[in-house]
């Protein structure tokens, strides 16, 4: 077994309070012979604090640079500017990445060869994306409780109640997409009373769907005409698409905007790579939203972190297996034993093994079990 220094960063993306590594998960990297490096307060926010760190084991260090001498760097989002220049060749990066939208992290990465995984990339043997699942359904039903909220006067809304009132009918909310998010969304939707369609373009997904849910979920196949026809009468639009690796498409036009009700709100879920809606622009927690053509729009890069303890928990079940095979064999083995963990291979050593990343920013693709070998 290889012994590795693992780096645990503290976030620094705008109200970003999730940690890459709680303390039971550092507990098992130590116990299997790592030694593992935590930044000051990286979890002291949402409960895991210095001392508990300490008692798993881990070294607390006060400065981020400290923490990326590591071999493997552990994270959640992908790394922000101040970053960069701490970064070594060779050095594994293991987070969230998003590359496709992202033509600047993307050529840091490649500058300074960094071996760069993205969770949001692996799959498992049904197609699923196990590292990217447990924040899609957090920020599924955080979208309807955000919309909820935007849906205020106060907040820029046209003041609807999402459910009703008896005598007065409920809110209604369209969701584009019916995987994760879209099905996490419509659950929080119809729970709270709103009138919930949710369009999607594969039948059997809309079958699962309309049998599970029955009468209280409309379900309709999605077509820009459809969405079009839609758009006039709802109140909450949810944009929850997505293409593994791929910028998101663009599915409602600023045009399209004009044939909306004032006050109603669209949520981006689909803005991590590049947002479904043509008026979509990266919001953080702190400003989440923004007015165009009288629609709300709320735009939050980084949903999950605004339930920040629940998400670092739901991340770190999905991820720690993945990490700790990483630090146990090396990554290039780790990779080469699982097909579908290569998968998340997005960048290696100034090369970009990700197809549908080097196709949307025009770099040559070059295919990962070549790198690894």
């Amino acid at each position: 077994m290889i012994k590795q220094k693992i780096g645990v960063p503290k976030e620094i993306k705008n109200m970003e309070f999730r940690v890459g590594a709680t303390p039971t998960m550092v507990m098992g990297f130590v116990e299997a012979g790592h030694s593992v490096f935590v930044e000051k307060n990286a979890g002291a926010r949402i409960g895991y604090s210095d001392e508990m760190y300490q008692k798993a084991g881990a070294k607390v260090v006060p400065t981020a640079k400290q923490v990326y001498e590591s071999d493997l760097i552990i994270k959640v989002k992908e790394p922000q500017n101040s970053e960069f220049p701490l970064m070594h060749e060779g050095q594994v990066l293991f987070c969230y990445l998003h590359l496709a939208p992202d033509a600047e992290q993307t050529r840091q990465l490649i500058e300074r060869k960094v071996v760069a995984i993205a969770y949001e990339t692996v799959e498992d043997k049904q197609g699923r994306l196990p590292l990217l699942t447990p924040m899609s359904e957090i920020a599924g039903r955080i979208s309807v409780q955000a919309g909820a909220y935007a849906l205020q006067m106060a907040n820029g809304g046209r003041g609807v109640l999402l459910g009703g009132v008896p005598g007065v009918k409920p809110a209604e909310v369209v969701i584009i997409g019916g995987g994760v998010v879209g099905t996490n969304a419509a659950q929080m939707a119809m729970g709270l009373g709103a009138d919930v369609t949710i369009l999607d373009r594969d039948l059997d997904r809309l079958r699962l769907l309309d049998m599970h849910y029955g009468g209280r979920l409309k379900t309709l196949y999605s077509s820009p005409q459809i969405i079009g026809k839609l758009l006039r009468h709802a109140d909450l639009i949810i944009g929850a698409v997505l293409i593994p690796g791929k910028k998101a498409p663009s599915l409602v036009s600023k045009e399209m905007l004009k044939d909306m009700k004032a006050g109603s709100v669209l949520v981006d879920v689909s803005i991590d790579q590049g947002g479904c809606f043509e008026t979509s622009m990266a919001t953080t927690h702190s400003e989440p939203t923004y007015i165009v053509d009288d629609v709300v729009h709320y735009c939050v890069a980084n949903m999950p972190g605004a339930c920040a303890r629940s998400a670092t928990q739901a991340l770190t079940n999905a991820t720690y297996p993945y990490a700790i095979k990483i630090a146990n064999l090396g990554y290039k083995q780790a990779l080469s034993q699982d097909p579908l963990f290569m998968k998340g291979l997005n960048v290696h050593h100034g090369k970009v093994t990700n197809a549908p990343v080097a196709k949307d920013l025009g770099y040559e693709y070059v295919d990962p079990s070549t790198c690894l070998q």
